[in-house]
Order: structure tokens, then C-alpha cells, then sequence
């Protein structure tokens, strides 16, 4: 699988309650029981080049406190059926629980249906190149092993602990929270591990949830990018503020005429009363119209009526629109193709295509109408269009792997002309070349050479706000970076920018026919910064890298090791950690009888060290996934090691 991270995200958002009171003047008062908080839950994740679908369906999530007790938090449907891949860096929200102010949760548990077929594998139209299996390509059940099952068949489940630290505790009245966010890594490759039988046969899938999940801080709710929301209207306002709806699901697999399956949650969003709120009649197929109260648009609101939602949290927990679009039903608002960018016509700019909701591609046409928006929650307002037409093409501001949502200017036309096109997630992913004082580029090669692209950054400007820092919870202000496996440990301030000119300088040779190795980093792009007219970098994200077919050249000594490439002439050092909450994530992958097992070795541990050390063994193969350093070395992320009957490399 390629490096960018893939993560499913559970966003636990404490918004505000207020606390009971009482008793007469006259006696002793009366205690009264804090009165819960409203805590709204979301899903969140990012994406990979290789997958258009990995659907899951999750059947409960808990939280659990200090003393031991826990709580059940409502999903909208159980089970809750969700495409992984259409949440790139995207919060969506499911629902609310209510906590106790002041209990302070330290594990959540999440349990997922793991029966064959309610794990769902499609491989992308375009995966990157010497991917086991052809693009489109629906994997078959059989062909899926889960790991870590329990239950009988036919209720089979597998329950993943997840550790909160620092660990969440709910906030009193008055006060913000920041969210706890839990982390799939969806391209941790201890996830997903491709096998061949050792007698040949169909690529066999091992997919293992235990471990690619761990808590990633987010500091600022306002600034959390939302998936559009899909509703029934059950209420406007009296006062033409706001409106409440009831959350909607598409069936799955996908149909068409799309339905809804109505749920229990119920969202209450807000008019943008001082920016506007664009509204967009879609069975008139209007132009979307500015409006900064819902008076206008009343008779198109009523209850019953279908709509999606482009919303952003402000500081108070509430939820204010940015776009709405209506429609007599539930497929006129659905019929929007959303997904990842695969190809771009940058040449002539009339179109691109993208991995849809069913993991199907859909080519979108451009005219010289088509607007472009940036989804922007940190500004005042992201209702204004950054572009138009065919020049937005023609000049790399959309290529592979951006995260979309197209509207259409006819829901039943074929193909589909986009009157709209939201950039949810700008992510750039690539080598690191000529990293400089003032800004850096990112070269990315795809299978499908015309996908490529070198586009070079600006960094932002030194004054930008830029979030938190996770560890001090400082505010930061322009440039910052940090290794992946690291994003506790965030490098800002005025020494980043020339820190992360050093330390992407050196590459990785293993000499002979071996691919070398470069620094590679992902970041999420940022418009209209005071440093650049177009796209710049907020931060980057130092990826890494999976080495090439490496057995070990010599065992361990210390906290190192040394590979061999295949074709290579040197070996090179892979350093890996064993200290307690930022060690080096090991797994074992054996093979016995064509049934793989993945095993976690905790190695800041005597016993996982010495099952690492043993399993390292001279010629022995292994996969590492590292980071390249600047003295020519390794900093690993994650090392599989291999037992049992293996293939030949």
C-alpha cells in the first residue's frame, strides 16, 4: 500500500450543559445531580491511492472512565455501515452521548461485525503500480481473512481497545473542550497484508484491526472539516435561524434511485447570519443563492423535505451551514459525486474523474461555469469560490488524490457537468525536493504517468495561526512538521522551517539496481494565505517510506539492525525505538498452512524484544517502514517480521 496515512477517526466533541442548582435560602442546600453533557460523535479519516472502498460496519462504541464504568455511545443505525474511503480528513457526525461533567474517560471500545462479506475490499481504478490485483477488482469474502475474531459464525465480531492518552475528561458548563480522536491508520502495514498461497491461488487479504489505532489530538474544533450531512427537515425556527434535521444514510451497497434510511439523530444547524449561507434549490437546478436567514427559502424547508449540508463548528459547539442544497428527494440530493480525484485533464481542463461512493469511477465535465470552492473552516466563511472554469485545471490547482464533492448542474444527466466542485481535503504527497529556505516541492509518481506531479510551497506566512502544539498546548504560528509516527512531537517556531531543511537533505542508497530512497512528506494544502496567491503549506508530515524487499544483513544489536535490498550493494541501518509510548510498532506475520496470523510484539517489553531479536535472524526477510534520516539511516515506524512458510521473495 502506498504511505499516506488512511486513518478512520471517532471524534468525541464535548459541547456545553449547564449544571443544576437549588436549595431554599433558609436551609442547607440540597445537592442536585450535575446534569449531563451533550457529546456529539464523528468519523473521520484519510485516504489511499489503492482502495476505493473499504466498507466496515460497526456495531457499538464505549467509553470507559477512571473507575471502570463505561457508557454506551448511540450509533445512528447498528450496524453502522460506512466507505472508509470517503472520509479523507473529513469529520462526520453520528451522534451524541451524555456524560457526567468531570468523569474522565481513558479507553474506548469499539466492536466491528467481522463475519465473511461485512468486510468489503475494492480496489481503486488506478492502483499504484505492482498492486497484487487488478483495479476495480471486488474482493471475495473467501479471500479475506479477519484477524482476531470471536463469536459464533454468523455473529462473529472483533472488539479493539483503544488507550485515551492523555486521557478525556468532560468539561463543565461553560467550558471547551478539546476532542478525542481516534485514529485508524489505514495504511499501517500491519493492516491490510497481501499473501499468496505457497501453492498458488488467489491473493488471500489479511486484514488485522488490533493496533493501527491510536488517539491523534485535534486542538480546535472550529477549524475540523466536516463531510456533508444528509437529512429530513423536521423543523425550522421561529425565528428563521436555524434548522433541525433528522441524520439520513444512503442504503448499501449504493442503488439507483438512491433511498434513505432514516435514524434516531437528529442535527440542529445554523443560518450563517453574518457571512450567508449559499442555498441551493436543486429540483430548479438554480444557481445557489446568498441568504442570512431561512424566510426566503421556507417554503423549500418544510418538514419531510431532503437536504445536504456543508457545516462548520464554532467555538461553542454549534453547527453553522456554509451551503445547503434541497430537494423534494432524498436522490436529488444524494445524485453529487463524491470522492478522491484520479485523473485530471490539466492539458484543456474539461474535466476529471473520481473514486465514487460505490468505489465506481465517475467522469465530471468542466465548463466555464464550473465554480470551485475550498472547504476553509478556520476562515469567517467558506461560501466564496476560489476559481472557475477550465484555467483551475489547466493550473494544477486540482490534481490526484484531492478529496471532492461535485455538484451537479443536472442530477440526471449523463455525464455528469459539475455546476460545483467543494475541495474538502487538498492533501500533496510526495519526494521532497528543493527544500529551501522559502519553500519546498513535492514530486509524486503515479502508474498512470500523467497523474504525476512536482508542484512547489510556499510555507505559510510566520504570522498564520496554525493550531496548538500537542505537547505544551501553545498556540503556533506559521511552518511546522513532525515525523508521522510522532505527531506529539511537533517541531514550530521560528527554527522550522531551516530544522526541516535539514533533516529532509539526505536520502537512503542501497547501491546496485536498489531504488534509492528520498524524504518523503504529506501536507493538506492551504488557499489564499497571505504567503502565496494560490496553494501553500501549512505543514508537512514526514512519511514513511516501505523499504524494497529487504532480508536482514545483520541481526540486532542495540536498538539496530542493518538490511539488504534485493539487486542492492549496501546495507543500511534501521534504528527503531523501545521506549514506552513512542516505541517502534512491530508485528509478527506467520504463515502456517496458508493461514497467516498478525501478532503485536511489544518490544518495550523483555519478551517482545526477544521475539524480535530471534525473528531477525541473518537472511531472514523482513519489511520496514521507515523514515529516511539526513546521516543516511533509517528511523523505523513499523517492522513486520516473518515465521512460518513464506513465498520466496
Amino acid at each position: 500500500m502506498n504511505s499516506k496515512s488512511f486513518a478512520l477517526s471517532v471524534i468525541v466533541l464535548a459541547s456545553l450543559a449547564a449544571c443544576g442548582g437549588g436549595g431554599g435560602s433558609s436551609s442547607a442546600p440540597t445537592p442536585t445531580a450535575l446534569q449531563p453533557v451533550s457529546v456529539p460523535i464523528m468519523v473521520s479519516d484519510a485516504a489511499t491511492e489503492d482502495w476505493s472502498k473499504i466498507q466496515v460496519s460497526l456495531l457499538s462504541l464505549t467509553l470507559t472512565d477512571s473507575t471502570g464504568a463505561t457508557v454506551s455511545v448511540p450509533l445512528p443505525s447498528t450496524p453502522y455501515v460506512v466507505n472508509l474511503a470517503q472520509l479523507d480528513n473529513l469529520g462526520e457526525v453520528l451522534n451524541s452521548a451524555q456524560l457526567t461533567p468531570g468523569a474522565t474517560y481513558t479507553q474506548a471500545t469499539l466492536t466491528i461485525s467481522a463475519n465473511p462479506g461485512d468486510v468489503v475490499l475494492k480496489v481503486s481504478e488506478d492502483p499504484s503500480a505492482g498492486f497484487a490485483v487488478a483495479g476495480n477488482s471486488v474482493i471475495a469474502p473467501a479471500d479475506i481473512e479477519i484477524q482476531g475474531t470471536a463469536g459464533a459464525v454468523g455473529s462473529q465480531t472483533v472488539t479493539i481497545p483503544i488507550k485515551l492518552s492523555p486521557a478525556f475528561t468532560v468539561p463543565a458548563a461553560g467550558a471547551t473542550s478539546a476532542p478525542v480522536n481516534l485514529d485508524f491508520d489505514l495504511s499501517h502495514p500491519a493492516f491490510i497484508v497481501a499473501h499468496v498461497p505457497v501453492g498458488g491461488g488467489a491473493t488471500k487479504w489479511a486484514v488485522n484491526f488490533n493496533g493501527p489505532v491510536k488517539q491523534k489530538p485535534i486542538q480546535d474544533i472550529t477549524h475540523l472539516i466536516l463531510r456533508h450531512s444528509y437529512g429530513t427537515v423536521t423543523a425550522v425556527a421561529s425565528d428563521n435561524l436555524s434548522l433541525t434535521l433528522t441524520k439520513d444514510l444512503p442504503t448499501m451497497p449504493i442503488v439507483s434511485p438512491e433511498t434513505a434510511v432514516s435514524t434516531s439523530a437528529s442535527i440542529a444547524i445554523k443560518v450563517d447570519a453574518a457571512n450567508g449561507t449559499l442555498f441551493y434549490d436543486v429540483d430548479a437546478k438554480k444557481a445557489g443563492v446568498l441568504i442570512k436567514d431561512f424566510s426566503s427559502v421556507s417554503p423549500l424547508l418544510t418538514a419531510g423535505e431532503f437536504v445536504r449540508i456543508a457545516a462548520r463548528y464554532q467555538a461553542d459547539g454549534s453547527l453553522v451551514a456554509t451551503r445547503i442544497w434541497s430537494s423534494a428527494t432524498f436522490n436529488g440530493v444524494f445524485v453529487s459525486p463524491e470522492g478522491h480525484v484520479l485523473h485530471v485533464d490539466n492539458a484543456t481542463g474539461a474535466g476529471f474523474s473520481v473514486d465514487s461512493a460505490d468505489g465506481a469511477s465517475t467522469p465530471i465535465n468542466v465548463n466555464a461555469s464550473t465554480q470551485f470552492y475550498f472547504r476553509n473552516p478556520g476562515a469567517a466563511a467558506d461560501v466564496a469560490a476560489i476559481g472557475v472554469g477550465p484555467g483551475f485545471l489547466k493550473s494544477f490547482n486540482l490534481v490526484r488524490g484531492f478529496k471532492v464533492h461535485v455538484t451537479p448542474v443536472d442530477v440526471s444527466a449523463t455525464p455528469v457537468t459539475a455546476a460545483a466542485v467543494d475541495i474538502e481535503a487538498a492533501p500533496y504527497e510526495g519526494r521532497i525536493t528543493a527544500a529551501t529556505g522559502t519553500g519546498f516541492s513535492l514530486s509524486r509518481v503515479f502508474k498512470t504517468l500523467g497523474d504525476g506531479y512536482t508542484v512547489p510551497f510556499s510555507y505559510i506566512a510566520p504570522s498564520t495561526a496554525n493550531g496548538r502544539d500537542p505537547a505544551s498546548g501553545a498556540a503556533i504560528t506559521g511552518f511546522k512538521y513532525w515525523v508521522f509516527a510522532y505527531p506529539g512531537l511537533v517541531t514550530s517556531g521560528a527554527s522550522a522551517i531551516s530544522s526541516f531543511v535539514a533533516a529532509t537533505a539526505g536520502g537512503i542508497s542501497f547501491g546496485g539496481t536498489a531504488a534509492s530512497v528520498r524524504a518523503r512528506a504529506l501536507t493538506y494544502a492551504t488557499w489564499g494565505d497571505p504567503s502565496a496567491t494560490g496553494w501553500s503549506a501549512p505543514f508537512a508530515d514526514l512519511i514513511p517510506a516501505v523499504m524494497p524487499r529487504t532480508t536482514v544483513a545483520t541481526g540486532v544489536t542495540g536498538n539496530s539492525f542493518s538490511v539488504n535490498a534485493a539487486g542492492g550493494a549496501n546495507a543500511v541501518t534501521v534504528n527503531f525505538s523501545t521506549t514506552a509510548g513512542s516505541a517502534t510498532l512491530v508485528y509478527q506475520v506467520d504463515r502456517t498452512h496458508d493461514v497467516v496470523t498478525i501478532t503485536p510484539q511489544d518490544i518495550t517489553t523483555a519478551a517482545g524484544l526477544a521475539a524480535l531479536t530471534s525473528g531477525l535472524a541473518l537472511n531472514a526477510k523482513v519489511v520496514v517502514s521507515a523514515v529516511p534520516q539526513a546521516d543516511g539511516t533509517l528511523k523505523a515506524y513499523v517492522i513486520n517480521y516473518f515465521t512460518g512458510t513464506q513465498n520466496a521473495m
